[in-house]
């Protein structure tokens, strides 16, 4: 079938679904009504008189697709499959074995086991290759379909056999599946005195329970770096309570304004806990949506300071709709606005999603940053009356730019080629228990242990036998980065997810560093950011 007739049979199938599902957001005129009777024609004569049978259900999904994609950048369908998953990170939690897996040359890697979870209580261990799942054999296995067999209904079981480095033949565990929680707090440790680091990678329902745990259990520090880099956003009202936690009752958090929705303004329900600690918000060009509701607040109350880069730009509102089959649309109702009145959305023409993605590269140019720089509207914070400018995103209080000085051409054919994973994989089989007796608590580990040049060298042998080419002077640009990885990989197998940040922090990020000097010498560095 010609390729436009497919997408003209497509549209004509969207409308037509969209006519007969009873959304909320009906024709109400006649100009509508009309066009919805021509398009209900259409594609009448398309299913009785096209030449071939269509099977109509790739060909819906596909022009709800195409509907959207003629639309804003974030308006999109999520196919039922796809929705289960997506609730599942939004309810912070699903039932399976609890094991962190990777795929690397065709083979199931366990890269942690979750506290407490089922895996962990039978005795699988980080470095386990899972090579059948009951009676499938897991070699060749793609990561998607994965999850699909570890996963399952709370109470059944699972069968397992795993290789483990140094025990000969398989090792097979019966595993019963239990609610495993999807943690969206990476990280919370002292990064110095008096001064606390909460890394926080989504939003999702659990995120201001575990939030509030991580700062309690800090002892509620005078003074928190919070980390959003990397955070793509989700659910509206843990931002607006995160946002709340440091901001008095009644505060202004976000508000909302579209056509077809009333103008609503969110605010602080109470006082929050920490209304007088020293604060650093760090974002980074992927911290989007609910982050930068989070990073605006805090700049326009002059609540605290925010580093990095500046963020994404989606400040788009969506309205999830559910369809019979479990499927979904997400529909753009409405924009956020700062507290300020800044618009967070960037700027966007319709219909011209990729280059509204290659523009959000293209930011971070020095030469078109500046110009945006140039034109963006100025606003003034609530508190001081401080400038902050709007044109979408946050742009941080204090601009740290990326530190690219130890990364080469040589060491990033060896990440994109997979040899660094392969190569941590196949290592930490190796050193995992040497390691783990040598460093039993991960103090010990970060005060004592830096990889030696024989890994270092082990990690480029394999990239040679892997056809990446040995470059000597990238080698030594590379070195201390490849050492700081490899140390916070090898962190991340023996002592979880927060080590990994713990080594990676001081050693390669100049936005923390900047942060915690910032709250160290706080009367010299950050109060005076907050002063007009």
């Amino acid at each position: 079938m010609n390729r436009k007739y497919k997408f003209c049979i497509a549209h004509c199938a969207l409308c037509i679904f969209c006519a007969f599902s009873a959304l909320p957001l009906a024709a109400q005129n006649t100009d509508d009504a009309q066009q919805f009777q021509k398009l209900a024609q259409v594609y009448r004569y398309l299913s009785g008189l096209y030449v071939d049978d269509v099977d109509m259900k790739p060909v819906v999904e596909g022009a709800i697709t195409g509907m959207l994609e003629e639309l804003d950048p974030h308006s999109a369908y999520i196919g039922a499959e796809e929705m289960k998953g997506v609730q599942e990170s939004f309810d912070g939690e699903f039932s399976g074995i609890g094991v962190e897996f990777n795929v690397l040359r065709d083979s199931v890697i366990v890269v942690n086991t979750i506290a407490g979870g089922p895996a962990e209580r039978v005795g699988v261990r980080a470095n386990d290759r899972i090579v059948r799942i009951d009676t499938l054999d897991a070699v060749g296995m793609g990561r998607a379909d994965v999850p699909k067999h570890l996963r399952g209904k709370r109470g059944t079981k699972v069968e397992i056999d795993v290789v483990r480095h140094g025990t000969p033949g398989r090792l097979h565990f019966v595993i019963v599946r239990d609610k495993i929680p999807l943690n969206t707090v990476d990280a919370a440790y002292m990064a110095g005195d008096g001064i606390g680091y909460i890394k926080v990678n989504r939003f999702g329902r659990t995120t201001m329970g575990e939030f509030a745990d991580a700062y309690r259990k800090l002892g509620k520090p005078r003074s928190l770096i919070l980390d959003l880099r990397g955070n793509g956003g989700g659910l509206l009202e843990q931002a607006v309570e995160m946002a709340g936690f440091f901001l008095p009752r009644g505060a202004a958090i976000v508000s909302t304004e579209g056509r077809a929705v009333p103008a609503m303004t969110f605010r602080a329900q109470s006082d929050g806990e920490d209304l007088k600690g020293r604060l650093a918000v760090l974002i980074d060009e992927a911290s989007a949506s609910a982050s930068e509701i989070v990073a605006g607040a805090v700049q326009d109350w002059d609540r605290g300071i925010v580093v990095g880069r500046p963020s994404f730009g989606k400040g788009l509102v969506q309205r999830q709709i559910g369809l019979p089959d479990g499927s979904a649309v997400r529909v753009t109702v409405a924009r956020y606005h700062t507290p300020s009145g800044r618009v967070i959305q960037r700027p966007y023409e319709k219909g011209k999603r990729r280059e509204y993605y290659l523009d959000h590269l293209r930011r971070y140019d020095d030469a078109t940053r500046d110009s945006l720089d140039a034109g963006a509207p100025a606003y003034r914070t609530l508190r001081t009356g401080r400038t902050v400018y709007g044109g979408g995103g946050i742009r941080p209080d204090v601009l740290v730019e990326a530190d690219t000085t130890g990364f080469s051409d040589y060491y990033a054919e060896l990440i994109r080629r997979g040899i660094v994973a392969d190569f941590v994989g196949d290592w930490l089989d190796r050193s995992r228990d040497s390691l783990s007796r040598r460093y039993p608590t991960f103090e010990a580990f970060d005060a004592g242990y830096t990889p030696s040049d024989a890994v270092l060298d082990d990690l480029a042998r394999l990239g040679g036998e892997r056809g990446v080419t040995f470059d000597a002077v990238g080698f030594a640009v590379s070195e201390p980065v490849m050492r700081a990885q490899l140390k916070a990989l090898a962190a991340q197998r023996l002592f979880g997810t927060g080590a990994y940040f713990q080594v990676v922090n001081p050693a390669l990020s100049p936005a923390y560093a900047r942060a915690l000097a910032i709250l160290e010498a706080w009367d010299e560095l950050g109060a005076p950011v907050l002063e007009p």
